[in-house]
């Protein structure tokens, strides 16, 4: 448990990040599942506790009754918390109206004790205490992002290993012409300001999360030797780390997302993923994932599915071939998408149709 982002008697509604903690993965933020009021605060920060361990207790503002909920907010941290934003505004207070204040960084002294604990450099500190002053909360999240990759390669180790030893993969392979695609997307970029540009992963993204909605049968979860279909299409995108290390973080409802929407989420993704500041819900409710090395020139991969999930669908880096059109032989660029998925929820057959589907899809860019 890194932080509480709120307090005993704090009002939460469903969806509300309540704490950071560090895991495997990285500081993520917990969200609330539930409307309702922090009763009580149970883990404090800087606590190591087990996965499902109860963090808070949430009063159910529908039921008036307490269950067990997601993090507190422990006072002792609030008051310290308090205490350095009052550091930092008495900081600021100090400057003579219409003085000029020196751009001298502003530490608190708990966040300096904190630093020289968890052996963080404070000159890589953006602080995100009043005007910028750092605290304690930032020294702890960036230790968080420094830690040593062990323990996520250990989480990835312990899902594959369990993938390939339980899970009864068949692997399927189509090269798809992607020049209709491309051509679309960079007559619409000429039209678009930089920052509003497409990249090919929304293609690539889109096509995917769209033909899933023929194919229910490869979006869900294998458990307790059944199938259980999604209720809606999350698509996990792999996003490799810059510390080393992968997550694949979910986008919500997918398939219902224009091209600009899915775009402008894979961004964000992006982002908070390296800067560590995704949520709980993310990692966990990806019903399929996306990978793609198409900017390392690699032609094809073959994924590995992430369990629970039952596919996985890769992309190759797009690059000229020879291809037969209209009976003339002409170079377009070409991409090998390749398919991954549990025998005991779907067959070749119908995996075949999948890739097909998204072939089709991605030869009519702009109805995408």
């Amino acid at each position: 448990m890194l932080r509480w982002l709120v307090a005993p008697g704090d009002s939460v509604s469903r969806g509300q990040a309540v704490a950071v903690v560090e895991t495997t993965k990285g500081a993520i933020d917990i969200e609330i599942f539930h409307d309702g009021k922090i009763q009580q605060l149970v883990v404090p920060p800087g606590t190591r506790v087990p996965v499902g361990e109860v963090l808070a207790i949430l009063e159910d503002s529908a039921a008036g009754e307490s269950s067990a909920g997601i993090g507190p907010v422990e006072s002792l941290l609030r008051q310290s918390e308090d205490a350095e934003t009052a550091w930092a505004r008495s900081e600021m207070d100090s400057v003579p109206p219409g003085e000029r204040v020196h751009p001298r960084r502003r530490i608190s002294p708990a966040a300096r004790k904190r630093a020289e604990q968890l052996g963080v450099d404070l000159d890589t500190l953006r602080g995100t205490g009043p005007e910028g002053a750092v605290t304690s909360a930032d020294v702890e999240q960036k230790a968080a992002a420094q830690r040593p990759l062990d323990g996520m390669r250990q989480t990835i180790a312990a899902a594959m290993a369990r993938s390939k030893r339980e899970i009864p993969h068949y692997y399927l392979s189509t090269r798809i012409d992607l020049e209709p695609a491309l051509a679309w997307m960079e007559a619409e970029n000429a039209k678009r300001q930089v920052r509003e540009r497409l990249l090919q992963i929304a293609l690539l993204a889109k096509a995917t999360a769209s033909a899933l909605s023929d194919f229910p049968q490869l979006n869900g979860f294998w458990r307790q030797d059944g199938f259980e279909p999604a209720a809606g299409i999350h698509l996990g995108v792999a996003v490799a780390l810059r510390r080393g290390g992968l997550v694949a973080p979910a986008i919500h409802g997918a398939d219902t997302l224009c091209l600009d929407e899915l775009m402008l989420a894979i961004l964000d993704l992006v982002n908070r993923a390296r800067s560590g500041g995704l949520r709980s819900s993310e990692l966990s409710e990806p019903t399929i994932t996306l990978t793609s090395l198409g900017e390392l020139g690699v032609d094809c991969l073959y994924p590995i599915i992430y369990p629970p999930q039952v596919a996985i669908v890769g992309f190759g880096t797009p690059s000229p071939r020879p291809w037969v059109l209209d009976g003339n032989m002409v170079a377009r660029r070409v991409v090998e998408a390749t398919l991954a998925a549990d025998h005991r929820a779907s067959d070749g057959h119908l995996g075949g149709r999948f890739l097909r589907r998204i072939d089709k899809l991605l030869g009519e860019p702009e109805k995408l």
